[in-house]
């Protein structure tokens, strides 16, 4: 009992939408305003009838008393009959003027109760309309705040219509969404800036090493420690020109133009076909047409990474599936490899620079750990997003969905 007595203060009461508050309060002002007008209404009706028939009782009042003056003539018998006749007279006119009276109102008050039953209806749907109306300009802020991330920071909800509450909002929101902007682009600036200042000195550094691994008049144990240095100048390079790479995956697309996934597709596997054949991966692919809209250097390199990471975390004689297919306004792009079981506890932590699975930092020469955190840039700069679930047999199946491009936006078939 005092579990359930707990639950029941915590359980929070169901919470109405704004436009179900506001159509609730417009339509109950409505409601009370009508039945205050029929309450008058009727009131006032009674009372005019009131006037009306006791006026009308009055002027026929005369007419029966004229029948006083009988009582003078003979014989006595006539007067007591036209005295009874008086009374039943009058007492006739009376009950039917209440009828009439009872019926005209008993008429107007249905009649009254059906047209404020309509009206209140009719007053619920224009409320609820209005209430939708005057909320537009909230839902628009509220779409355009659900659609930002940081590959789309230049769109602005540039509200227009008077200056209300509700715009200054709207024009608070884009002033920050300016700050935002150039926030973040200042970031990727100086990101790619350093990372271009950064390959100048390790390109020189390569060149001296070769030299020295290349000049016969150097001892082993000097050619020895330029192959060392060699490789970890490599490994720079490579972190470098990641680095560069996820800068500029994470702007804004310049030129989007159509291009057809399962062509990015064949060019990934052309491009790796050596890794599969060292790793003794078997690749098969399964192609469909499938046409975006984006930046096909970008998304090469996003089919690149995902079929580079489902080779390097493999094992020896496994299997990768890569495919691309359409399914109504969206294309899909899948690769599929066998390996090692993945704890799903650990998914969420793939997508991060510098983080591998089974390894927290750079620590090896199998990569910078920056290959999936380009294919998420790459997805979300395009509006896309990626679906990653651990297979029951070891290894992960990683889906990127994308935007279909519209078919007026197709090459012409030949």
């Amino acid at each position: 009992m005092t579990r359930l007595r707990r639950w029941a203060r915590s359980a929070e009461p169901p919470r109405l939408s704004v436009r179900a508050r506001l159509t609730l309060v417009y339509g109950t002002l409505f409601l009370v305003t009508s039945t205050v007008l029929v309450g008058v209404t009727y009131l006032q009706t009674v009372k005019a009838m009131d006037q009306r028939f006791n006026a009308r009782f009055q002027t026929q009042t005369p007419a029966i008393a004229s029948l006083q003056g009988l009582n003078q003539l003979p014989p006595s018998q006539q007067w007591q009959k036209l005295l009874s006749a008086r009374t039943e007279i009058q007492a006739e006119v009376e009950n039917r003027l209440q009828e009439q009276k009872q019926d005209v109102l008993q008429q107007m008050l249905q009649s009254s109760l059906f047209t404020l039953l309509v009206l209140g209806v009719l007053g619920v749907g224009i409320g609820y309309l209005v209430a939708g109306r005057t909320l537009r300009p909230i839902h628009t802020v509220t779409a355009t705040a659900r659609r930002l991330s940081e590959s789309n920071l230049h769109e602005r909800i540039a509200l227009t219509g008077p200056q209300d509450e509700i715009k200054d909002l709207a024009d608070t929101f884009d002033r920050m969404l300016d700050r935002l902007h150039r926030a973040f682009d200042a970031q990727r600036r100086f990101v790619a800036n350093a990372s271009h200042e950064l390959r100048t000195p390790l390109t020189i550094n390569r060149t001296v090493l070769e030299v020295a691994i290349a000049s016969r008049k150097n001892p082993p144990e000097t050619k020895a420690l330029a192959d060392v240095l060699l490789g970890n100048t490599a490994r720079h390079e490579r972190l470098i020109n990641g680095l560069l790479l996820l800068a500029r995956s994470e702007r804004e697309l310049n030129a989007p133009a159509p291009t057809p996934l399962e062509d990015v597709v064949r060019s990934a596997v052309d491009q790796l076909d050596d890794l599969a054949g060292e790793t003794d991966v078997d690749v098969t692919v399964e192609i469909s047409p499938a046409t975006t809209i984006g930046d096909p250097v970008l998304l090469e390199r996003c089919a690149v990474n995902l079929l580079e990471n489902a080779l390097k975390y493999n094992v020896s004689g496994g299997r990768v599936w890569v495919r691309t297919w359409r399914r109504r306004d969206q294309v899909m792009l899948r690769v599929e490899n066998t390996g090692r079981p993945v704890p799903s506890y650990e998914i969420a932590t793939i997508y991060e620079p510098f983080r591998r699975l089974g390894t927290d930092r750079i620590g090896s020469a199998g990569g910078a750990g920056l290959g999936l955190s380009i294919v998420r840039a790459v997805v979300h700069a395009h509006g896309g997003t990626i679906d990653t679930v651990p297979r029951p047999d070891g290894g992960l199946a990683i889906t990127v969905r994308l935007p279909a491009a519209p078919a007026a936006a197709l090459p012409p078939a030949r």
